[in-house]
């Protein structure tokens, strides 16, 4: 019997979930077996779970879990360097040319165990079948809105956190907004035709804020951008890959700009394929803007788990869209499952 053990999350803010209980009691009705981890964060209460029929298991303890148990979080694993026996699905960060990326791979080199990395589960015409893309467009957008408005203020952007929903946050984000003594700023959003763009978008327009919308085309010359630099915002939701340009280089730092605030929103610092090489590390929830030059400001906000501002839509509207996928994992050996395989061991050190 295939077995799903659905782990709890063990990074800071991370409240989301990739199966809900809905979903739980459809793999269950499908044969399969579901073990939950109790969580202390999820957004999720375990009730529901519970409720489905799932077994429930102690937080963190799927490093014993049967080894043919096939592990489902969402972001990394401590970084702790054991091996990896297990099968694991989750967001690896690790065909990029992320350099911790690299040490994960090693780890499951060591222990035999596979990578099935989310962001790499495709169709069979290489669309990704489920992402949290509009949820961290959206989040990605209202933090980079207040750290413009922050800078209106003299200041550096202040700590963030969940939100109930959305209404919540449009309600919180346009006080502030309303607070300043200035006209809504303008943005450019590169990536707007993709989820994560139309995210971005999608929270400016309701937000009053007039929008650029770019995509492919209008990038395809390579570049330099100086339309960028004559924005007040710039969102970057384009995934980093070979051959992506440039989009602000170093040289923009001590340029003439109206720029003063960048969404990396796909946060990429540490890819040897970066379009936004001004900083050279992701933002943190505490600390969610990045100054990277003074005359004038630059702010750079690049939180790397931004849906979980949102937890409890993002992890809804996600797992909706990965369970016909997930129903499908007693055969690993073909369709999504078996394309994720291929790309995991295309990938592993030689």
């Amino acid at each position: 019997m295939t077995h799903l053990w659905v782990r709890a999350e063990q990074r800071p803010n991370e409240e989301r979930v990739g199966l809900t209980p809905e979903g739980a009691r459809a793999l269950i009705d499908a044969g399969l077996k579901v073990t939950v981890e109790e969580s202390t964060v999820r957004a999720i209460p375990l009730q529901g779970y519970i409720d489905a029929g799932c077994e429930i298991a102690a937080e963190n303890s799927w490093p014993d879990a049967p080894r043919d148990a096939i592990i489902f979080g969402l972001k990394e694993l401590p970084e702790d360097g054991t091996p990896l026996p297990h099968r694991h699905i989750m967001f690896g960060h690790a065909y990029k040319g992320q350099h911790s990326g690299k040490a994960l791979l090693e780890r499951f080199q060591a222990g035999g165990g596979t990578l099935y990395d989310l962001e790499y589960l495709v169709d069979e015409s290489g669309r990704r079948v489920a992402a949290f893309g509009y949820w961290a467009g959206y989040a990605g957008a209202a933090v980079t809105l207040k750290t413009w408005a922050a800078q209106q203020r003299g200041e550096l952007c202040g700590p963030v956190g969940v939100y109930e929903g959305k209404d919540a946050l449009l309600a919180e984000l346009s006080a502030e907004l309303d607070g300043l003594k200035t006209d809504r700023p303008s943005a450019i959003v590169i990536g707007a035709l993709g989820r994560v763009g139309t995210g971005a978008a999608d929270l400016c327009e309701a937000m009053g804020v007039a929008v650029t919308k770019w995509d492919m085309a209008e990038t395809a010359s390579g570049g330099p951008f100086p339309e960028i630099l004559a924005h007040d915002l710039f969102l970057n939701c384009i995934f980093a890959r070979p051959g992506t340009p440039v989009f602000v280089p170093q040289e923009a730092l001590t340029a003439d700009r109206r720029l003063t605030a960048i969404g990396d929103v796909a946060c990429d610092p540490d890819s040897d394929y970066n379009p936004v090489p001004v900083y050279d590390r992701a933002t943190t929830w505490e600390a969610p803007a990045l100054r990277v030059a003074q005359d004038p400001v630059l702010d750079v906000m690049a939180i790397d788990n931004l849906p979980s501002m949102l937890p409890v839509e993002s992890s809804e509207d996600y797992a909706a869209q990965l369970l016909p996928s997930l129903l499908t994992l007693t055969d690993l050996a073909s369709g999504v499952w078996g394309r994720a395989e291929t790309t995991f061991k295309d990938h592993l050190p030689g």
